[in-house]
């Protein structure tokens, strides 16, 4: 409904008087509404034009031909007929206003008192009270469609939860597999490697024989792939174990300095070959831990090895100094290549390496960070890098000096799942 109050009205009056419908058309036309009027004198045509026709009101006379008011208000709000209904009547009790509200009628007026004012009164108040339940009618709808949207959206979100669900658990069950596997696989290699390995050292003592200087550079070709390979094998087995929630850490009493020193001095010739610096400061009152000895190794070995593979002069410097609330601080410093901002955020996921010209003649798999910081969550510890391209790189571990047995449980339990990013 869209006509205003202020614009020209379509009214229509059902009366079979003349008498009464000029009446009706004295009053309005002294009223100052704007109005077209069209007149019929039976219930039937009215039902039909009102049926056929846009009108804003009608004033039905209470007896018709043949049908009451009454009768012709419910047939018309039956059929569908929602404008304004006013009743004319010569009755006046309250127990025929009544009826005719219930019926659907929208006010009524004795005809003894029909007046300007009155109709005038009665159409607009009709009018309005029409514009509000359709607006209210409306707004009713918009929400029922509101709603029926919601359900439907609620729904479809519940099927795709249900489908990431499936898939989550698909993921998982995928994710076990692969990890059993890898960790199957990498043990059974690790057998005929390791006899690899051990064939090639006994040729290489020459304890059976010479060798040629040709056999010689073979053999120690094979021994070296061969130990490379086994790392590999070693790493891939280590982050399956991790993954799959089956490594525990062997808690363990020693001096982390003594660690330090004889870490370094294996990897000093790595340094040497390359004429690099490699200094040691160890600034601890007290260097006794208590965590997993050969896991502490490796973190160590792979921050150093890192450190001397990816600087080519200048030195490589360790440090370690305590900290308060009876933590540690190991920082592994160099003058190295340096890693680009964009890649910072990678440098701990699994077999990322970062891609740069002079990194291409250095081997490696990228898992060595990635190890080194799932063990330092079991150790509830942590790593974080400092680095800028071309001017070299800054590692720092932080870890509790003693690692109780009930804390590395509750820390292995609270990462195991964040862990499975570094393999997918």
């Amino acid at each position: 409904m869209t006509t205003m109050i202020d614009d020209c009205l379509r009214l229509l009056i059902v009366d079979d008087d003349e008498v009464d419908r000029m009446s009706v058309r004295r009053a309005l036309t002294k009223s100052r509404l704007k109005f077209e009027l069209s007149e019929v004198d039976s219930a039937e045509v009215a039902a039909a034009v009102l049926k056929e026709s846009a009108f804003d009101c009608a004033f039905l006379d209470y007896r018709l031909p043949g049908q009451s008011g009454l009768s012709l208000v419910r047939l018309l709000r039956e059929s569908g007929v929602r404008i304004p209904l006013i009743i004319l009547t010569g009755q006046g009790d309250e127990e025929t206003a009544v009826s005719l509200m219930k019926a659907g009628a929208s006010d009524y007026i004795s005809k003894a008192k029909i007046s300007s004012e009155a109709l005038s009164r009665a159409l607009q108040a009709a009018i309005r009270i029409y514009k509000a339940e359709q607006e209210t009618a409306m707004a009713n709808q918009r929400l029922r469609e509101t709603n029926e949207l919601l359900i439907r959206k609620n729904r479809e979100l519940e099927l795709q939860r249900e489908q990431i669900q499936r898939q989550n658990m698909q993921l998982t069950e995928v994710s076990r597999l692969k990890s059993e596997f890898l960790a199957t696989m990498s043990h059974e290699l690790r057998t005929p490697l390791n006899a690899i390995i051990g064939f090639s050292q006994i040729l290489l003592r020459q304890t059976k024989g010479n060798l040629t200087s040709y056999q010689i550079d073979m053999v120690s070709r094979v021994l070296s792939n061969g130990q490379n390979l086994l790392a590999l094998i070693s790493d891939i087995l280590d982050i399956s174990k991790i993954e799959a929630g089956r490594l525990e850490l062997k808690l363990e009493e020693f001096d982390l300095a003594q660690l330090i020193q004889a870490t370094v001095d294996e990897l000093r010739s790595l340094a040497d070959q390359k004429e690099l610096l490699l200094k040691v400061e160890i600034a601890l009152e007290d260097s006794q831990i208590c965590n997993d000895y050969q896991r502490m190794r490796q973190i160590l070995t792979n921050l150093l090895s890192n450190a001397i593979k990816f600087t080519e002069d200048g030195c490589v410097h360790l440090k370690a100094e305590a900290l308060p609330a009876n933590q540690i601080l190991l920082s592994v410093k160099d003058t190295g290549i340096g890693i680009a901002a964009d890649q910072l955020e990678h440098i701990f996921d699994a077999f990322h390496q970062v891609d740069q010209t002079v990194t291409r003649k250095h081997q490696g798999t990228g898992l060595g960070l990635a190890i080194t910081d799932l063990l330092l969550n079991m150790m509830q510890g942590s790593i974080a890098v400092e680095s800028e391209y071309g001017q070299g790189s800054c590692f720092q571990i932080r870890f509790p000096r003693r690692l109780s047995a009930e804390a590395q449980t509750a820390s292995a339990k609270s990462f195991v799942t964040s862990s499975q990013r570094f393999l997918t």
